[in-house]
């Protein structure tokens, strides 16, 4: 069995502090990393706009900038498009699967309180009357008493057992 110390509350408390302390400190630092990396892919993506002044100089740039628009558009279209296929191969590998399974989830039944003649009612409309009163179709039974149980049930009451006892004890004691 090792030795285990137990710590005391305030040395927990420092150990927290301190562990908070280093996880902020990691948070700002991912967050500064974070800030970063967006900064570079902006000036590779987007140079800095030097506008011309001339108007032959700005349909130039015009033209250039659309060309760049559509460049993005097409590889947006082509991501979105081979997403889709991919999407959709995943779903009807999803299907083979559980067809393959033979079985489905079978979905969790609400809690519903109600009686079965209301339930039959519901399923088969009100044309129907179906009475599920089990006991009412029941045999009734006589309970037919026998002398010798009747004996025994006399025999078997343990207060006039402890009557006739108490006689002989009186006996015993004259």
């Amino acid at each position: 069995m090792a030795c285990e110390k137990r710590l005391s509350a305030r040395r927990k408390h420092t150990l927290k502090g301190c562990m908070l302390l280093v996880a902020t400190n990691m948070l700002e630092a991912e967050a500064g990393v974070k800030v970063g990396e967006r900064e570079k892919f902006l000036s590779d993506k987007c140079p800095a706009l030097d506008l011309p002044y001339s108007k032959e100089e700005l349909e130039e740039l015009c033209k250039k900038l659309h060309g760049q628009i559509d460049i993005s558009e097409e590889e947006r279209y082509s991501i979105e498009f081979k997403l889709n296929l991919v999407l959709n191969e995943v779903r009807d590998l999803n299907i083979k699967i559980v067809d393959m399974r033979g079985k489905f989830k079978r979905p969790r039944l609400k809690k519903v309180r109600m009686s079965a003649d209301a339930m039959l009612k519901a399923l088969l409309g009100s044309k129907h009357t179906v009475n599920m009163d089990l006991r009412a179709n029941l045999k009734q039974v006589k309970k037919e008493v026998k002398e010798e149980d009747k004996q025994l049930r006399d025999v078997g009451d343990w207060r006039k057992n402890i009557e006739d006892k108490s006689d002989r004890k009186k006996m015993f004691d004259s």
